[in-house]
């Protein structure tokens, strides 16, 4: 039995999200040979079924799910889901991350929305991790928020991390030739009006989070379970020992 208010609903929740699902994934080749990255399977469920069963148990109502790379796989794969809703945008030219979520603006709406890289695989820790993560968000002083997870306990990845956090959760993009204490996990909650007079085409959401850094309207939450980094064979095949093993989630943090 969970402890008092572990299962609560946090106060707001976006209603929306966007999968990120036309990148090509090379650095898993050759597995992403014939098959788009999000639907790899890890600990036997594609990566994508776990990223929607996570927006299913938040109370997530719709979805977008971009493709570009193999997108007819990816469309005949989540047409049989009927809980959220889904609605597959195909891409005929690569737009990156953040080209990729402004060309899906008018089904996401107005409000803030979740945005899930479509390789991003975690566990949630004490508490449902999406609802955890909404409730650290305000509109009133945040434009875009990412959820983070300590850099010394990333599993499957060797880098420096991404970001440093002051004591109320405003986050700044690691210096150069500086180790950070915090990794992205690809999980974010983005407000649409981030992205007035954004770039035409093809860009990165990095992007935005560098205008929001400066505009002091970024902000970060930490993750209290387990997160994945899959980039290679090697990754995948550690994660998949973790999940065969059955693991449980680290001591949690706060």
């Amino acid at each position: 039995m969970l402890l008092p208010g572990l299962s609560r609903r946090p106060d707001w929740l976006p209603e929306t999200a966007m999968v990120l699902c036309a990148g090509r994934g090379t650095r898993l080749s050759p597995i992403t040979d014939n098959m788009p990255k999000p639907m790899v399977p890890v600990g036997g469920v594609a990566i994508l079924d776990r990223t929607l069963e996570h927006l299913k148990n938040a109370g997530v109502q719709r979805v977008v799910v971009n493709t570009h790379y193999l997108s007819d796989h990816v469309a005949r794969h989540v047409e049989r889901r009927r809980d959220p809703s889904i609605t597959v945008i195909h891409e005929d030219a690569v737009l990156e991350t953040g080209g990729g979520v402004k060309h899906a603006l008018p089904h996401l709406g107005d409000e803030p929305f979740f945005v899930v890289n479509g390789d991003s695989v975690w566990l949630d820790g004490m508490r449902n991790a999406l609802h955890r993560f909404a409730d650290t968000w305000d509109s009133e002083k945040m434009d875009i928020q990412l959820l983070l997870y300590p850099f010394a306990r990333v599993l499957g990845w060797h880098g420096y991390g991404d970001y440093t956090m002051d004591e109320i959760g405003r986050i700044s993009s690691r210096d150069e030739a500086r180790v950070a204490p915090y990794a992205y996990m690809g999980v974010s909650i983005v407000h649409p009006r981030i992205f007035a007079d954004a770039p035409v085409g093809a860009f990165s959401m990095r992007v935005l989070y560098d205008r929001a850094e400066e505009q002091g309207r970024l902000f970060g939450a930490l993750h209290d379970g387990l997160w994945y980094h899959i980039s290679t064979p090697a990754d995948l095949e550690r994660a998949n020992l973790r999940f065969a093993a059955g693991h449980l989630a680290d001591v949690p943090f706060f």
